[in-house]
């Protein structure tokens, strides 16, 4: 082992994640993530990938250890933390932190969860564990560099996602510091992920990719490390480490910067609309059109969108709903807003006054906003029949980390999720116990707020 090696530091840092208060600021973030996540998980729970997810887990066999969400099944931690990863991304409704690239959300909560109900673990320990997974998560792919990553056609979601599931599950798992060594040793094997998930037009293997595979990664380095596996010493050092296997240019020292000041939670985004994240900025310039001029379909003759290049390749004109930036801005003119319903219905894609609404937008990648900070920045311009020309210019959406939203904000979006499917009582109960999840003696006590 090298002196600069950055094991040390980031192997007592998470050892002790669960020692201590966290900052109230960070703990209120945090359990807006979790219920966030949890809100996916339901609603994902009856989506296509969540369905297949759970038919998949009731075939195999184990010990009742965790819950799949949105069932009354109550399965091993692993098999419980593939099908809630999948279902958290079903689609494109859970959180993403924009610096380091990557879904924490779907990976860290469903490996914590598992893992937090096999050991009966306090809600308060529970949060704690989250916050790690997106600490060290997130710092895994800053270290690596998601860009170069990309190029280099390495998935940063699955690989980040992975370290995260594994830094949360093993934190809930009692072990001893240096045993932390072995986790992440565990954690970095099992690390993979190529960029072909955009080619994946059901969202299945995605859903697989981003949540379900990186969660159970997680409980599964966690178990072994457990019941006494051994791994290398320091898979973040040496010969063939896990840095230069997924790097030209590693920074190590960035898996420990700022460690217990910098709270990757903070920095990371909830979707106000359950749409892709590239149509996140130009939904509210639609909608505060819309609210601000009152203005419907019959008002409007052309819109033009713009944003970065990047994210016009991502939305434009897609087969899926979510991610059609003209199918979403369609639906909202008809029904002056967007519903989880109206985002994931195929056969609205096909109704002929969405068909001519959607014939009137056009989308485009524009250089400019490409390299405009912060990123993600949208223009949107609408053109009335009667000759108005409306312009709405979002330089930063509502839920992102440095525009979030309220507790209140957060419980709606919930509430718009899961009322459907776990009914309204029983969906505001779960979310009064979220936004009080560090008093909660067991997370156990959250199985029947979670079962259909």
């Amino acid at each position: 082992m090298s002196s600069s090696s950055v094991t040390p530091l980031l192997i007592n840092y998470m050892a002790g994640a669960r020692i201590g208060e966290l900052p109230p600021r960070v703990l209120e973030k945090a359990k807006h993530h979790i219920l966030d996540t949890l809100a996916a998980m339901v609603s994902g729970s009856i989506l296509k990938p969540g369905v297949l997810a759970r038919q998949y887990i009731g075939q195999q066999q184990g010990p009742a250890e965790a819950q799949v969400v949105g069932s009354s099944m109550v399965v091993s931690a692993v098999n419980a933390a593939i099908a809630n990863g999948m279902m958290a991304h079903a689609d494109e409704t859970d959180d993403s932190n924009g610096s380091a690239g990557i879904h924490p959300g779907c990976a860290v909560l469903p490996a914590a969860l598992a893992m937090g109900e096999r050991e009966n673990v306090s809600g308060a320990d529970l949060v704690k564990a989250v916050v790690l997974g997106y600490d060290i998560g997130s710092r895994t792919t800053k270290a690596l560099g998601r860009e170069a990553m990309r190029a280099r056609n390495h998935l940063p979601f699955s690989i980040g996602g992975t370290i995260g599931a594994t830094a949360a599950a093993g934190c809930l798992a009692g072990l001893q510091e240096e045993q932390y060594r072995d986790l992440l040793s565990y954690g970095a094997q099992q690390a993979s992920g190529i960029m072909t998930y955009p080619r994946d037009v059901e969202h299945i293997e995605k859903a697989f990719i981003f949540g379900g595979m990186n969660a159970r990664n997680g409980v599964m380095a966690a178990e072994m490390i457990q019941m006494g596996f051994t791994g290398v010493y320091d898979t973040f050092d040496g010969d063939g480490n896990f840095l230069v296997a997924y790097s030209d240019n590693p920074n190590g020292e960035e898996l420990v910067a700022e460690l217990g000041t910098r709270y990757e939670v903070m920095l990371t985004n909830i979707k106000k609309f359950c749409v892709g994240f590239p149509i996140q900025s130009p939904a509210e310039g639609m909608m505060s059109i819309i609210n601000e001029h009152n203005i419907g379909a019959d008002d409007v003759d052309k819109i033009l969108v713009r944003i970065a290049e990047s994210g016009a390749h991502t939305v434009n004109d897609r087969e899926m709903p979510d991610i059609n930036l003209q199918y979403i801005f369609a639906v909202a003119l008809l029904d002056g807003r967007v519903s989880f319903e109206a985002a994931h219905s195929f056969e609205r894609m096909s109704d002929p006054k969405v068909l001519d609404l959607r014939s009137r937008i056009t989308l485009i990648g524009d250089p400019e906003l490409s390299r405009a900070q912060p990123d993600y920045q949208a223009i949107v311009e609408v053109t009335t029949k009667d000759g108005r020309n409306l312009v709405e210019r979002v330089t930063s959406f509502r839920g992102r980390a440095e525009n979030p939203l309220t507790t209140g904000e957060v419980g709606e979006k919930a509430l718009d999720l899961m009322e459907p499917i776990l009914g309204q009582a029983q969906s505001k109960e779960l979310i009064d116990a979220i936004n009080n999840l560090e008093s909660l003696p067991s997370v156990r006590e959250l199985r029947p707020l979670l079962s259909v």
